[in-house]
């Protein structure tokens, strides 16, 4: 996996010092590859592609026999410190740009979006579930995506903690998912929180057979750490929340000094991925 992850991360818009950060990265977004059987020559679409942290692994998995299509319906603008406008086209311009496409500003529930029935081998979500408005949204998605492909791919963080370790984290985004209530629009890394067994329900409602399910732990992820460090950094703005019950600011407070204590006082470890593979009924 070496050899694979040092390829794909000279394919990526990659700042100087953080490329540790992007090999561990890519090693995640292998395992779940490997876990949904995604091989040479597969063509895949990519629903909510982000910085193309999967979209470039999977280029590299279907080689140049194979296509990828990552869509997102953020604007190339979005994100920091590189945009996911300059991610695509750093992945456009290496070598692994001509079997990857990436489309922003698309959104997937549109009726200009469609493509023709059995186009995909495989259509992927991937850690981009909590970045949805609703569970009607997810349902109506994986209703729509069920012509064009016939397998879907997905992982999510896995709230079900399983070490202490991994408390902080599931805290900051069980906060965030909090406050997300309240907020009239939000950019937020957290807007609605799934469980798997939420998921697992959405599937099986809208014609998707599990097939099989792990969870995949990768120790050295960096998503804990961000997600504690925005939620803190993000919550003296949020107690100006109007639309929040006074009750509900208080419940906020309370869950902060937990998080605060929690971080100070265990090593943060990343939730677990839940992932899983499924076929239509």
């Amino acid at each position: 996996m070496e050899a694979a992850v040092k390829k794909i991360v000279e394919c990526m818009a990659v700042l100087p010092g953080s490329e540790d950060v992007q090999r561990v990265q890519t090693e995640h977004r292998l395992k779940l590859i490997d876990s949904w059987g995604i091989s040479y020559g597969s063509k895949v679409l990519e629903i909510g592609c982000g910085q193309g942290d999967t979209t470039a692994a999977l280029a590299y998995t279907v080689g140049k026999q194979g296509s990828v299509i990552g869509l997102d319906i953020a604007s190339p603008s979005y994100g920091s410190p590189v945009t996911l406008g300059d991610a695509a086209a750093r992945l456009m311009q290496s070598p692994l740009g001509s079997q990857a496409e990436i489309r922003f500003e698309c959104d997937v529930l549109s009726e200009d979006v469609d493509f023709p029935s059995g186009s995909f081998d495989f259509i992927v979500f991937s850690h981009c579930s909590w970045y949805l408005d609703s569970f009607e949204t997810l349902e109506a998605l994986f209703s729509k995506i069920k012509k064009w492909g016939g397998k879907l791919c997905f992982a999510e963080w896995d709230t079900r903690i399983q070490t202490i370790e991994q408390y902080p984290h599931f805290l900051a985004v069980l906060i965030q998912s909090h406050y997300e209530c309240f907020k009239k629009d939000s950019l937020s890394n957290v807007r609605t929180l799934f469980t798997p067994m939420d998921v697992k329900r959405i599937a099986k409602s809208t014609g998707w057979t599990i097939q099989r399910e792990e969870t995949i732990f990768s120790p050295e992820m960096q998503d804990g750490e961000w997600e504690i460090e925005m939620t803190l950094s993000e919550y003296k703005y949020l107690q100006k929340l109007t639309e929040a019950p006074d009750k509900v600011k208080s419940l906020l407070h309370t869950e902060i000094q937990l998080l605060e204590e929690a971080r100070n006082q265990h090593p943060i470890k990343p939730l677990s991925a839940f992932v899983f593979l499924a076929e239509q009924e």
